[in-house]
């Protein structure tokens, strides 16, 4: 335990970094190649009962071998990490909130996250548990000024990653390569976004279309096979009773070298014929079982289908809008799981360490506010300070028009509120 500022014990991390690269690390097992039914429900039950390894290495494979799957999952992801993130003040979003310790913390906070070069990584890491329904990215300290210092936010791989019996996390260190150890306190941020299954390894997405995968996966086998059995034309050559052995065999190597170079050398006295395959009519039952458990993904991962399929009879572009909004729900909806994670794992202990257990935990979000039209922003905003008197924060119109704010002695642009309208330009910036 350590005191932070202004009293009060908080759980101090070990300094350094405990999980450490092992050439191990990139190692894996393929159980997507030749998985059946039974492989993979004995690779679930293994996720379910602790073992993590070839689920992992499974869901790795699903994304690798199926580009349908791979686009959808991206999109999910992209459509967070995309979006720039921030760190707000506590006084900003709950009342009662002292506003300078709570600008205090989150200016800190944003201070420390900015120089870390590695945080974004973090972040697109983390953002794999929406599939995984888990990951982990340890939190390295340092000790500085007599206190800790965040200097890196690294991520675990998956490997490293089991569950005990009582469904709690474990990662596997030098220590412990075969059991794990319990997370330390503050010193791993741990994203679960469908924590409501209960347990780590269940709810994630990609166990969600794990069948869907297995079961296009056949298709896609057989379809390959029913491709080269109908699309090839059948070569058949006739040879005269009279030949030999060694002509036979010369013959059938010459129509497999016809196949590939489609020129051949043929006595006058073979007949050679070329026929056609019947191809059955309308679209083979291979596509259309593909299309349905492409669709079938793409309803898990984004809610929808028509952002990802526009191919046949798919609505109209109302519906399409109305798609496109779910859509936005789902990422709204991680967006405020990957927030409350980010603040318990991260901020809490990044204050707390820093200011004690009473300080006010600022929050982390992402922007998602759409491109505003400055021009007519700015004459609301003197209709509304100008006339109506309403008082608009300063750093919020800065904010909303784009516009910094001016140092403490910096030289600034002089306007209307500096050449006598000082009455009006001062209620704006009060």
């Amino acid at each position: 335990m350590v005191l932070g500022r202004g009293g009060g014990q908080v759980s101090q991390p070990r300094p350094g970094q405990i999980v450490r690269a092992s050439p191990q690390d990139t190692w894996r097992d393929y159980p997507a190649d030749g998985l059946t039914p039974g492989r993979l429900a004995s690779i679930l039950k293994a996720a379910d009962a602790g073992d993590l390894q070839a689920a992992m290495d499974l869901y790795e494979q699903m994304e690798e071998k199926d580009a349908h799957l791979f686009c959808v999952a991206s999109t999910r992801r992209l459509a967070l990490t995309g979006l720039p993130w921030q760190v707000v003040s506590a006084a900003d979003v709950a009342d009662g909130i002292d506003r300078g310790p709570a600008d205090e913390a989150a200016s800190y906070c944003r201070e420390v996250l900015v120089g870390l070069e590695d945080f974004d990584e973090a972040l697109q890491h983390l953002s794999l548990a929406l599939g995984r329904n888990v990951a982990a990215a340890e939190l390295v300290w340092d000790m500085q000024g007599g206190g800790h210092r965040l200097v890196g936010v690294v991520p675990v791989p998956f490997g490293r990653l089991s569950v005990d019996e009582f469904g709690k996390l474990r990662i596997a260190t030098g220590q412990d390569l075969a059991e794990g150890v319990p997370l330390p306190p503050n010193k791993f941020v741990v994203h679960t976004p469908h924590a409501l299954s209960g347990h780590p390894a269940r709810g994630g997405l990609l166990r969600v279309t794990a069948m869907a995968f297995l079961g296009k996966h056949y298709a896609l086998k057989d379809w390959l096979i029913f491709s080269e059995v109908f699309g090839m034309p059948v070569r058949i050559a006739r040879y005269e009773p009279q030949a030999t052995p060694q002509e036979k065999r010369e013959l059938l190597e010459m129509l497999k070298s016809l196949g590939a170079d489609a020129v051949g050398i043929f006595s006058k006295a073979v007949e050679l014929e070329i026929k056609e395959s019947i191809k059955p009519a309308g679209s083979t039952p291979y596509e259309t079982l593909c299309d349905f458990l492409n669709r079938e993904i793409s309803k898990a991962w984004l809610g929808q289908t028509l952002t990802t399929d526009t191919s046949g009879s798919t609505g109209t572009f109302s519906t399409a809008s109305i798609h496109e909004r779910v859509r936005e729900d789902l990422r709204e909806d991680d967006i405020r799981k990957e927030g409350r994670t980010i603040r318990r794992h991260l901020l809490r202990p990044l204050v707390q360490l820093k200011f004690g257990p009473a300080a006010p935990v600022p929050f982390f979000k992402r922007s998602l506010e759409a491109p505003r039209d400055t021009e007519s922003l700015a004459r609301v905003l003197a209709v509304a300070v100008n006339q109506l008197g309403l008082k608009v924060p300063a750093r919020w119109a800065h904010n909303a028009l784009g516009i910094p704010a001016s140092e403490q002695g910096e030289a600034s642009v002089a306007g209307a509120a500096d050449k006598g309208t000082r009455g009006r330009g001062d209620r704006m910036t009060k």
